[in-house]
């Protein structure tokens, strides 16, 4: 999927346990391009691999998280072409893998949100963990203003996360709204001034990233099966989660880091 030949649209840093990944191409907005998809799967896909990294962050370079897909780009650079229903199908479901890959990895995301995020772009910031929003963001479905009924699981993230009645709401009215009417409406966890953003996802970053691993990577897995899986089904894997975190170094070390009245420091052990 990607083009090796162009400019790397997707950069990756790491910093104490911290991967930020970087939406780079801010003279198209970064908007999302085949070349951008396939470069954030591949970073995903390492970082994932990665022992060191315990948090990751999603980021737009410039003033833009990400306003979706770019509709003027010539239509090789993206994934509906319109050359036929099984091509644009197979590119638009590859696509849709990475937004699956955000919500599923296994590790905590963070989505920082500088900028417009709107569409494919307003999608993979719900696929997060959590979103901080600059008070300079603004945010729109989109959709359906461009004709499309909405791609990378947006509808599904936002069902689950702001109930049916907002989300339709979003969807089949589409409009532009603020910073604070998105933490108002419960899309963002929180809003900071925009020459505060990096702090403060860093210092929330840091609070996840000083977590026992084995238990939080077995947290996000309960948070995730608990939306699909039957109560017995989920008791069970609960259960087997609990058991392989309490014999873990981790969770003797915060015992007797408690009995000693210190912080705690986690090896993922």
């Amino acid at each position: 999927m990607t083009n090796r030949g162009a400019r790397s649209v997707v950069s990756c840093s790491i910093e104490n346990g911290i991967a930020t990944v970087t939406l780079s191409n801010p003279e198209r907005r970064n908007a999302l391009s085949l070349q951008m998809f396939g470069e954030l799967s591949e970073t995903l896909c390492e970082l994932e691999k990665s022992v060191d990294v315990r948090v990751v962050v999603l980021t737009g370079e410039g003033s833009t998280f990400c306003v979706g897909a770019d509709l003027a780009a010539e239509p090789r650079l993206r994934s509906l072409q319109g050359d036929s229903v099984e091509g644009d199908t197979s590119r638009l479901r590859a696509s849709t893998r990475v937004a699956e890959q955000l919500y599923e990895f296994p590790r905590p995301t963070i989505a920082a949100i500088n900028g417009p995020c709107a569409g494919a772009g307003l999608s993979l910031a719900a696929a997060a963990d959590f979103r901080i929003a600059s008070d300079t963001a603004v945010f729109n479905t989109a959709f359906l203003s461009a004709g499309l009924s909405g791609d990378l699981c947006g509808i599904w993230f936002l069902m689950r996360m702001l109930g049916g009645a907002r989300a339709r709401e979003l969807f089949l009215t589409p409009s532009k709204f603020d910073a604070q009417s998105a933490y108002r409406l419960g899309l963002v966890n929180s809003v900071v001034f925009s020459d505060e953003l990096d702090a403060a996802v860093r210092q929330f970053a840091d609070r996840l990233a000083a977590s026992a691993p084995v238990a939080l990577r077995a947290m996000k897995q309960n948070l995730i099966a608990a939306q699909t899986m039957s109560l017995s089904e989920y008791a069970g894997a609960e259960v087997a989660a609990m058991v392989r975190s309490f014999h873990t170094e981790d969770a003797r070390e915060a015992a007797c880091a408690f009995l000693e009245k210190r912080a705690p420091v986690f090896m993922g052990r």
